[in-house]
């Protein structure tokens, strides 16, 4: 019986999750179907309680807005999304009174891998774009990489609560910003990580490109359309590295399918998947 496995979110049209896990499927010969369904968070209950008879997925994917309210939908939490509580993956395990759904966050080590490919590090100077869910995990990463401390740049400072959990979490220490001085707080950046979606970032563009020339470190824009966002476009101006959203979607995803299949990503299967979706093939 072929398995399945998909990417939920709303919107999904966009996303290139499909593109990157059935290109990985067919390189490693499983019969695992990978869909994009969208998802709101008000249908999430009952989109996951009508999976409770179907015994063939494997897997599921989970993006924006759903990967805190995933937590309550899985029968455990386990690694960074244990005291994130945030999620963005969910694996089906067999045992022997049924299948267990497990939630992990992937993000993580999605964003680690793609700063540490792109030859950057955490720096006493970082910053976050962003205070939602997938601002929970670039904390946690920037923990591993070795940051103390970061400013996190927000709209509202009252829905900034999953970024001050985070960082409680992984002990780094936080201090909220009005995103109206992001542009300036990122110039004098050493890393930033923009976790806003595609587009919100464009007035802060502006704003960066106003500012005078000078030395710039890694953005990593998770946005990945469109491509190049405005921000990307700005820092790159400046002399930054640029760091395409892509990249850490690639290796969120391969903690994914290892998790969803049990197979070995190997780099061939890794070259495959970036073939995909239009990124250069690692060099090893």
């Amino acid at each position: 019986m072929s398995r399945r496995a998909a990417v939920l979110g709303h919107p999904i049209s966009h996303s290139k999750s499909p593109a990157l896990h059935r290109a990985a499927y067919a390189k490693l010969g499983l019969d695992i179907d990978y869909s994009a369904i969208d998802v709101t968070v008000e249908r999430l209950h009952a989109f996951m309680a009508d999976l409770e008879d179907r015994d063939n997925w494997c897997g599921l994917s989970v993006t924006m807005p759903l990967k805190t309210a995933m937590v309550d939908e899985v029968d455990e939490v386990r690694g960074a999304g244990l005291h994130l509580g945030v999620i963005n993956t969910v694996s089906f395990e067999a045992t022997a009174h049924g299948v267990r759904r497990v939630g992990h966050n992937t993000d993580v080590a999605g964003i680690v891998e793609a700063v540490r490919n792109a030859g950057g590090r955490a720096q006493p100077k970082s910053a976050i774009l962003g205070g939602g869910g997938t601002s929970a995990a670039a904390i946690a990463a920037l923990q591993e990489l070795g940051s103390h401390h970061v400013d996190v740049y927000v709209r509202d400072t009252g829905r900034a609560a999953e970024a001050k959990a985070a960082a409680a979490a992984v002990g780094l220490s936080l201090q909220l910003r009005p995103m109206t001085e992001a542009a300036e707080g990122m110039a004098g950046a050493d890393l930033v990580i923009s976790t806003l979606p595609p587009r919100a970032a464009d007035s802060i563009a502006a704003q960066l490109g106003r500012l005078s020339d000078g030395a710039a470190g890694v953005l990593l824009d998770v946005a990945y359309d469109p491509w190049p966002s405005r921000i990307a476009e700005a820092w790159h101006s400046r002399g930054g590295v640029v760091v395409p959203g892509l990249e850490m979607l690639l290796y969120q995803a391969v903690e994914q399918i290892r998790l969803f299949s049990g197979a070995d990503v190997t780099a061939d299967v890794i070259d495959v998947m970036c073939d995909s979706v239009g990124l250069p093939r690692r060099v090893y």
